[in-house]
């Protein structure tokens, strides 16, 4: 009897995704019989969706675990495209590896269990819902979305589709980062006050930091020979082709992400929440300055401080370097906690030696063998159909804390956020900016 509501749900789910999101794809069988998801013994399969940087690091990650095969690559850049195919079939001795330009046509395959999404930030909600739709479970590089109502949307689906989802926020695999929030969590500093988010300011791709009120539009470029720039704009404005519009550098144009407030600040921003205790929330009020670049194609910010206020007293400080040291620092009445990339400084010093007691909060741990921590985690859970580490919600509500901040340093006011409802109170402007337009056909 439950199988046969799982059905029903199933081809329910896809019936509505069918007519939410106007493009064609095809439903693998998998996903409309049983619950289509493999059995804990089995070897997972997966495709990896953008090759870049970050995308070409999890195809060798993944490829270092026996109990996945990668069996298919996608990218709308043929160089980066062959480069992962010929890394997976080197690994593997063979030329099994499947190459994709369309995403679409790599979701059709009915034998592939996971997907690892690197895609731009812009195509985040659009590739992550055809693949939940699809029937697979997903690894999803933050920021979760490009929009507060496109995070909520995929949260919705993730949900509604019991798909196993990991948001690429690594930190939160990491012992010492774990290790600081406990600390804060358990009161060990007394009672927090006050976090400071210290991350990157912007970037120039062209070298240094960019010169603001400087109009110098970048040339428009033919398109590279094996570069699908059409598929790679997907749902964003059309804009020339220029060779620094894309691939690393779209981090630096508000079309596609949002600057280091979004790319670096949402890490930051989830231990953040962790520490606090926010996970299922966000502030009530958002308020803050930014210098945004005018270099005619970068138009992020280079310089902000942004504070957000929450319902329980807690104040968080977001801004770049120049502002806040790199890192967070949770401030209590007792002392401080301060976490990076790089370890954990206390003050006391001696509360690094702390032992955090059975009868203490313990916050959530990767699950199984952490060769790798945050990817093992996702395929464990996979199997297991346990959460993750960094669930879909946490991922969420990490991007909306960065999405109000830059909605608020656009705007020059402070919003008002109601965060269980998800809406700005009365400013209709800011309101209209929780979502964005897609060029035709793409729309969810």
């Amino acid at each position: 009897m439950k199988q046969t509501h799982q059905k029903i749900s199933r081809r329910t789910f896809v019936r509505s995704a069918a007519a939410a999101v106007a493009v064609p794809y095809v439903v693998p069988s998998s996903a409309l019989g049983g619950n289509g998801r493999p059995a804990p013994s089995s070897r997972l399969t997966m495709g990896l969706i953008g090759l870049g940087s970050m995308g070409m690091r999890h195809v060798k990650g993944f490829l270092q675990e026996d109990d996945c095969r990668v069996i298919a690559v996608c990218d709308v850049d043929a160089g980066r495209r062959n480069a992962a195919a010929d890394e997976v079939n080197k690994q593997y001795g063979n030329k099994d590896c499947a190459r994709y330009n369309d995403f679409r046509e790599l979701l059709r395959r009915d034998d592939i269990d996971t997907l690892c999404i690197s895609v731009p930030d812009h195509w985040h909600s659009l590739t992550a819902m055809m693949g939940i739709v699809a029937g697979k479970d997903i690894y999803g590089e933050k920021p979760l979305s490009l929009t507060i109502s496109e995070g909520r949307a995929m949260v919705e689906a993730v949900g509604r589709y019991k798909c196993v989802w990991q948001t690429g926020s690594w930190q939160r695999s990491t012992a010492h980062f774990r290790f600081g929030c406990e600390l804060v969590r358990n009161q060990r500093i007394g009672e927090l006050q006050r976090v400071e988010v210290g991350i990157g300011g912007g970037y120039n791709p062209g070298g240094g930091r960019p010169t603001v009120n400087r109009i110098d539009p970048q040339p428009v470029m033919p398109v590279l020979e094996g570069f699908d720039y059409e598929m790679w704009l997907g749902p964003a404005p059309w804009a020339p082709y220029t060779e620094k519009r894309c691939h690393w550098n779209f981090r630096w144009i508000l079309d596609y992400s949002g600057g280091q407030v979004t790319d670096w600040g949402t890490h930051h921003i989830g231990i953040a929440h962790w520490g606090m205790g926010c996970d299922q929330t966000g502030p009530a009020e958002v308020v803050g300055s930014g210098v945004f670049s005018n270099d005619g194609l970068w138009n992020t910010t280079v310089d902000y401080d942004f504070r957000c206020t929450y319902d329980n007293g807690v104040t968080m400080y977001v801004g770049s370097n120049n502002h806040y040291p790199q890192g967070v620092r949770f401030i209590g009445d007792k002392g401080w906690v301060h976490v990076t990339r790089r370890g954990l400084k206390t003050n006391p010093k001696d509360l690094v030696k702390e032992k955090i007691g059975p009868e203490e909060i313990h916050l959530s741990r990767p699950s199984g063998d952490h060769r790798q921590g945050h990817r093992r985690d996702f395929l464990d859970c996979v199997k297991t159909r346990a959460q993750t580490i960094a669930p879909i919600e946490v991922g969420h509500r990490s991007a909306t804390v960065a999405h109000l901040g830059n909605i608020a340093m656009l705007l020059g006011r402070k919003i008002r956020w109601n965060p269980k409802r998800e809406r700005i109170i009365n400013d209709p402007t800011a309101g209209r900016m929780l979502s964005r337009a897609m060029r035709s056909p793409w729309h969810l």
